[in-house]
């Protein structure tokens, strides 16, 4: 059972390391702003840094609501965050947020 969790986070982090700053932050953004994440650190602190951040990158972001339809890869690793457990989606969160600052 140990490796099935293992293997499920190695996975999601793995989609992460694909994926260019933007999207990175983006998913940030999706993930401290979420209902259905239950992570153990401060999520409006955690929102605010990566919102700021993607604010100083993204124009897009900047000016207008994003639209996560355009962004298949976010919301497959939101959907995938989403059926983990509390240490597994705090695993995750830590991880991007570490590869972020």
């Amino acid at each position: 059972m140990k490796n099935i969790i293992d293997d499920k986070v190695k996975d999601v982090i793995e989609v992460i390391k694909n994926m260019d700053l933007k999207n990175r932050l983006r998913l940030g953004v999706c993930i401290s702003s979420s209902a259905y994440t239950n992570l153990k650190y401060n999520k409006a602190h955690i929102h605010s840094i990566f919102d700021k951040r993607l604010k100083e990158i993204d124009n897009e972001y900047l000016i207008s609501y994003i639209n996560m339809r355009k962004y298949p890869t976010i919301i497959f690793v939101m959907a995938k965050i989403m059926e983990m457990n509390n240490a597994e989606q705090n695993h995750v969160a830590l991880y991007l947020f570490n590869c972020i600052n």
